[in-house]
């Protein structure tokens, strides 16, 4: 008895990659991305480790090709989830749900932002939201790059050293604007990948 009614429960559940979880999960990333890219792609990145839609190095891997073809990242980043979840309903249930809300609420704050934007809480509102922004692309960093270094490490300490470094000139030159984004997405893996092909993996414990 005790059996079925677990069983009775576990598939009343909605399943991780059912159209009506892709579709409010999203729903609720639209709702509250507040404060441009940063907060969204943090909301992402948490509801597919909530729902184990993608793992930590495939996520990584989705967002890099994401920014590596034209278009709004964000977008295609959602289209390849929805895609590994549903295939082309899931795409039309992540994309719709993800769009949803901003399209709404653009169109009415289109139409009363003008009559608000002078007012004095409304400047500080907006000078709030930058390093709230801010503060959520470092978390948003450090969540993602700890997998990928652990696993370096595991590999060996100079496998760690190529990938913090990889991981430092990539940011200067993207904080100093001196490259693209594609340009340095496409040096720092070619970079990375002929070093490694070079340095075996665990050559670190093995030299230890």
């Amino acid at each position: 008895m005790k059996s079925f009614e677990k069983t009775a429960i576990k598939s009343s559940s909605p399943s991780p990659s059912s159209l009506w979880l892709i579709f409010r999960t999203l729903l609720g990333v639209g709702l509250q991305s507040f404060g441009g890219g940063s907060s969204t792609f943090y909301l992402i990145h948490e509801a597919c480790r909530r729902y184990d839609w993608m793992g930590e190095e495939e996520f990584v891997r989705s967002w890099a090709l994401a920014q590596v073809t034209p278009g709004i990242n964000l977008i295609k980043l959602t289209i390849l989830i929805g895609n590994k979840l549903r295939g082309a309903a899931g795409i039309a249930a992540a994309v719709g749900g993800l769009l949803l809300p901003s399209v709404f609420i653009t169109a009415l704050m289109t139409a009363g932002y003008s009559a608000i934007r002078s007012l004095p809480i409304m400047k500080a509102i907006l000078k709030g939201v930058l390093p709230a922004a801010l503060g959520l692309s470092l978390a948003m960093g450090v969540q993602m790059a700890a997998p990928l270094l652990s696993r370096a490490r595991g590999e060996g300490w100079m496998r760690l050293g190529i990938s913090l470094g990889v991981i430092v000139i990539a940011g200067l030159l993207l904080a100093w604007n001196a490259a693209s984004p594609l340009l340095v997405l496409l040096l720092g893996g070619g970079v990375t990948a002929a070093l490694f092909n070079f340095i075996p993996a665990h050559a670190g414990r093995d030299a230890s």
